[in-house]
């Protein structure tokens, strides 16, 4: 009898640590996405780095950052659109906010030419915060033996490679200042899904920069460095070719949510439908949204190929 009493104990003490445990998660969750304060980012300093800010959530970000006040270093490949994004900016904000920018090809640059390129630039500039959001990804889903050599080459020298010299430059300069914020977006593909079939390089890639992200802030948490990657479901941009939704955001909506998280955990889930996006997908045996994913992008490569071999078509005859 004495036995089944403490059996009876030991399962009712550890359900209540399970639902306090749940409880406090809950509650931590709900302070951090609704009641925290945001930090004032220029508190880091006054310069913020961006890459990929031609498009996108890039850009959404750089204007984000310039209403905060901050001056902008855009990094990109094509000094025309680099331009035209600059020129925008300060149409909207003034000549209060100081916007330069530099070329830098991640697909073609070495790490050493990438290197020497933004020290260069960001040399004498009070740099608080580093986005490296530059990415690309398949043009549509495919097989990993489909992929061809180029676009292999390039996604790997730019999700990978040249986020990972952009942060070694930056990097110095923060150590010496002893405070500073990086933000690298990942992707839910990654974090979110169980697995990411026909885009296989892609979600890899961004498995990269969750993990290197975690690492690299555990190593620089006690020098000052805020250190995060921000996880993004579907945006509605260039990449994904998807119209806005409630579980869609503009660029300009996302960048809204991910500047109120800058400074804290490591990895974060910024806005609140993909976070729920997120609660519900952990529900669902993996197997099931394993199948599903395939499933999917099965369709989607079928008819990236139909588009392919129109255009071949088109192309041939003309």
């Amino acid at each position: 009898m004495e036995c089944l009493d403490f059996f009876f104990l030991a399962t009712h003490t550890l359900g209540f640590i399970s639902l306090c445990k749940a409880l406090i998660h809950f509650l931590s969750w709900v302070w951090a996405m609704f009641l925290r304060p945001p930090k004032q980012l220029k508190d880091y300093g006054s310069w913020a780095i961006i890459t990929g800010s031609t498009d996108g959530i890039g850009k959404a970000m750089a204007l984000e950052f310039a209403s905060k006040g901050l001056n902008l270093l855009l990094v990109g490949r094509n000094p025309l659109k680099l331009e035209a994004t600059s020129k925008e900016i300060k149409e909207k904000h003034g000549d209060d906010i100081e916007i330069k920018f530099v070329v830098i090809d991640l697909e073609k640059d070495n790490g050493e030419e990438i290197v020497k390129k933004l020290e260069g630039a960001i040399d004498g500039l009070d740099v608080g915060i580093l986005v490296n959001n530059a990415g690309l990804a398949y043009p549509y889903a495919r097989f990993f033996h489909e992929v061809d050599l180029e676009l292999m080459d390039a996604i790997m020298k730019v999700n990978v490679v040249g986020t990972t010299w952009v942060t070694k430059a930056v990097l110095p300069i923060m150590i010496k200042k002893k405070k500073g914020a990086i933000i690298n977006i990942g992707s839910g593909s990654t974090v979110v899904l169980p697995s990411y079939p026909l885009v296989t390089l892609y979600a890899a890639s961004k498995a990269y920069l969750a993990m290197f992200t975690k690492c690299i802030s555990l190593e620089y948490r006690n020098v000052g460095i805020d250190i995060q990657c921000q996880v993004p479901l579907f945006v509605s941009t260039k990449m994904t070719r998807m119209r806005a939704s409630m579980f869609v955001p503009t660029p300009e909506m996302y960048s809204k949510a991910c500047t109120k998280w800058i400074g804290y955990e490591s990895v974060v889930v910024p806005y609140f439908f993909h976070y729920l996006q997120w609660f519900l997908i952990r529900a669902i045996p993996d197997a099931l949204v394993d199948s599903y994913l395939l499933r999917y992008f099965l369709y989607w490569r079928k008819r990236g190929l139909s588009k392919d071999s129109k255009i071949k078509a088109s192309g041939a005859s003309s």
